[in-house]
């Protein structure tokens, strides 16, 4: 699974496989915690993020979510600038 960002101890990653499922969704680890999140709706589909994380997640998503939907539809991997 591609590494799409990295920003304050946060990985942001998608899965490009063609049996990747429907709502269009990232991947945020952050140390043992892991969350599958709806990148247009910001909804937590599966998983946990501490508070704290969550909320660069969210601030990182409405940054980039025109972004993550062109690699969503396309599957081409591209990096995205971290929050800072």
């Amino acid at each position: 699974m591609p590494v799409i960002s990295r920003f304050y101890g946060i990985i942001i990653r998608m899965y490009f496989l063609q049996s990747e499922h429907n709502p269009p969704h990232i991947h945020a680890i952050y140390n043992e915690d892991v969350a599958a999140i709806d990148f247009m709706t910001g909804e937590v589909l599966e998983g946990h993020l501490p508070n704290k994380a969550m909320g660069l997640v969210q601030e990182w998503l409405s940054l980039h979510k025109d972004d993550l939907m062109e690699i969503w539809k396309t599957q081409e991997f591209k990096k995205l600038p971290p929050l800072e």
